[in-house]
């Protein structure tokens, strides 16, 4: 009996096949009939055509996709009893893959790959995030550095690590669908946001201890002091050429992103680090390194300009190299009063 049904079930599913192949030839055969049709005229309109109408989409859709929101005028909901840093982290994640368009993976037929200035913004502010993401797994979500990581902040910090420019098909590693990289990022929003209900919850750990606070402006410093030096490197190798930069707004770019959302960070940080600041009385001091980052994240000239020092056109980079180097040397000095 179950030998019948087998070969009834083979012949229903050969059958199957064999009308779709029927259907398809068929198609096919309409198809190639209509072809021989049209005329030559028509063929060339839609030669023509086709590009024109790319063309059209692609320079209305370019407005649309390219946004720079460095606004220090934002809320987010942070659960009680949970981490402000967190929180901040979340909303920056979520304001960059849900609520806008991630760019930096746009394949070329997407407004977003023919735009430069928005996809390096968004990956400076991802590699912010990232990094601090660390900081969290491996300082701040520790009773001491010997204990396990959180299984959350882990597998999050995992996700914001990945390559940016990843669609959902990456022809140079493989043929096959993969996850895109925005996919990971908006993942790790969720750990993170388990992470923050469960420190809500009591069950899991945010030390606010000083030396926590110290080692990870520490790492911030060290961020932004290796930006500050690229900013120095480009400007000497092409600063005042005869041609146009077209590599100054990409780094000025990238760069203000990053500044944008280590700005962001470290406003949370010091709500979650109020009492460390409050004790060793770092308030003023805070507020002007906060004042440089937001000089520095907000700069926003109309053409980026790499014009020699003594030049008549402006340095964009060297303005933002400035607050960088100010803002590095503000946070050396919390750094040094946390160390007594």
């Amino acid at each position: 009996m179950a030998k019948e049904i087998w070969l009834w079930f083979k012949e229903q599913i050969a059958g199957l096949f064999g009308a779709a192949g029927r259907l398809i030839v068929k198609l096919w055969r309409w198809f190639t009939g209509w072809v021989r049709t049209v005329s030559g005229s028509v063929w060339r309109k839609i030669a023509v055509g086709i590009p024109v109408v790319f063309f059209l989409y692609i320079f209305v859709g370019m407005p649309f996709a390219h946004r720079i929101e460095d606004t220090m005028q934002f809320s987010y909901e942070t659960p009680e009893g949970g981490s402000r840093s967190v929180a901040a982290l979340v909303y920056l994640v979520d304001r960059e893959t849900r609520t806008h368009n991630w760019t930096p993976n746009d394949p070329m037929f997407m407004p977003g790959w023919w735009l430069d200035n928005t996809p390096n913004y968004q990956k400076g502010i991802l590699k912010a995030l990232s990094r601090f993401s660390f900081e969290l797994r491996d300082q701040l979500g520790r009773s001491r550095g010997s204990s396990a990581a959180d299984k959350d902040l882990e597998t999050a910090s995992g996700n914001l690590a990945k390559e940016p420019g990843r669609w959902v098909v990456d022809f140079p590693t493989r043929l096959l669908p993969t996850t895109a990289s925005d996919t990971y990022y908006r993942e790790g929003s969720d750990q993170f946001k388990a992470y923050n209900i469960r420190l809500a919850a009591g069950n899991a750990v945010f030390e606010r201890r000083s030396d926590n606070l110290l080692a990870t402006l520490d790492r911030i410093a060290l961020d932004l002091g290796a930006s500050s030096a690229e900013l120095e490197h480009y400007i000497s190798e092409n600063a005042g050429g005869f041609w146009p930069d077209t590599g100054a707004d990409d780094l000025f770019y990238e760069v203000k992103g990053k500044v944008y959302a280590y700005t962001v960070i470290l406003m949370a940080l010091e709500q979650d680090f109020r009492k460390v600041i409050a004790d060793r009385e770092l308030a003023s001091i805070f507020t002007e390194l906060l004042r440089s980052l937001t000089m520095a994240a907000t700069l926003d000239p109309t053409i980026v300009y790499n014009g020699a020092a003594d030049g008549t056109l402006a340095n964009h980079l060297s303005m933002q190299g400035f607050y960088l180097l100010r803002a590095r040397t503000q946070l050396k000095e919390v750094t040094n009063i946390l160390l007594k």
